[in-house]
């Protein structure tokens, strides 16, 4: 079984936020994928069912973000999920929209979702799948812009990466992160050849066998995230 987590937040007035485009992604896959209704479990949300010839359960934590890794925990302790079959969608500052980018291990980057898994899992050997939203241009706007609502002008190009991440999920779920990002970008109408910001996927393969999977900037969001 491969663990997906969406980051985010919970309350309802957050839904549409850019800190929020991890729940937006799982809710797209678990659509997509006719899995099971969310239901509570894990101090989170989770749906199961099967992406490709992977079984996945989808989990978004409930925690509000800055305890995101106390859910992806409590999952993966259970199911004795290891984290390279751990997959974590969660926003990106460094990545202009609509990029989308995989990689295995690596910082938080001041992401405290992914600081939060780090801790509680002892080690940031996950896959992280990170999921552009562009940069405000000053440190002292990143706080408003992350828990900012997508503006209308943004909605059809976010609808557009979420339907092409959802799209090309079975092969994240297959272990070939390169085929999937590529299949992101070509139904984006991106480019498809970044390696410095494919990073370290090259350097392994996602787990298919029992355990499947699935720069320092500052960037303090603050809010219970």
């Amino acid at each position: 079984m491969q663990l997906w987590v969406g980051l985010g937040n919970p309350e309802p007035s957050m839904s549409r936020q850019r800190h929020n485009i991890g729940f937006m992604a799982v809710d797209e896959i678990a659509s997509r994928f006719g899995f099971s209704p969310w239901r509570k479990r894990f101090r989170g949300e989770v749906a199961e069912g099967r992406v490709g010839d992977a079984k996945v359960l989808l989990l978004k934590p409930m925690t509000y973000m800055n305890a995101s890794g106390d859910s992806v925990r409590e999952a993966a302790t259970f199911y004795k999920i290891s984290p390279d079959a751990i997959s974590v969608f969660h926003d990106e500052l460094d990545l202009a929209p609509g990029k989308v980018r995989v990689k295995r291990g690596g910082g938080a980057a001041g992401h405290n979702g992914l600081r939060s898994t780090d801790r509680q899992l002892g080690a940031p050997d996950y896959w992280r799948v990170r999921l552009g939203i562009g940069h405000p241009g000053s440190r002292e706007r990143v706080h408003g812009w992350v828990l900012g609502d997508f503006a209308k002008a943004e909605q059809p190009a976010l609808a557009t990466l979420l339907e092409a991440v959802a799209n090309a999920a079975p092969l994240l779920a297959g272990g070939e992160p390169e085929q999937f990002m590529t299949k992101v970008a070509l139904l984006t109408g991106g480019k498809t050849d970044d390696p410095a910001e494919s990073g370290k996927t090259k350097q392994g393969t996602m787990n298919q066998g029992k355990a499947e999977p699935g720069q320092d900037r500052a960037r303090k969001t603050g809010m219970r995230d």
